[in-house]
């Protein structure tokens, strides 16, 4: 299980550990894929180059990236992800790789779970 929380914005987060380092991470149930990892992490991790992807981001707009295979520790097992890369230092957690876990987002409460079903 991996325990969350919801910051002061109503943003849930988890912490991942990315190349050696714990990153605060947004749960985005608006992002279907796998995890959007910083820029300045792809010569850090061992990856394997997928292709181009497209996404739509929320207003519509289409964007097309370049998509890896990234092994990751996830719920205390190494699973493969595919990623993409954008400038900043945040981490995107998308639903894709959530299908084997339940998430329960408690606003009042301040908490985030996610439960492997």
């Amino acid at each position: 299980m991996i325990v969350g929380s919801v910051f002061d914005e109503g943003v849930p987060v988890i912490t991942l550990e990315v190349a050696g380092r714990e990153w605060q991470s947004v749960v985005d149930t608006g992002f279907n894929g796998d995890l959007e990892l910083p820029a300045e992490l792809l010569p850090l991790l061992h990856h394997e180059y997928l292709g181009r992807t497209f996404s739509t981001l929320a207003g519509g707009q289409q964007i097309e990236e370049d998509a890896y295979l990234v092994y990751i520790s996830f719920d205390g097992e190494i699973v493969p992800t595919e990623v993409t890369f954008a400038p900043g230092e945040q981490i995107l957690v998308g639903t894709n790789l959530l299908q084997s876990h339940r998430l329960q987002v408690d606003l009042p409460a301040r908490t985030v779970t996610l439960q492997r079903s």
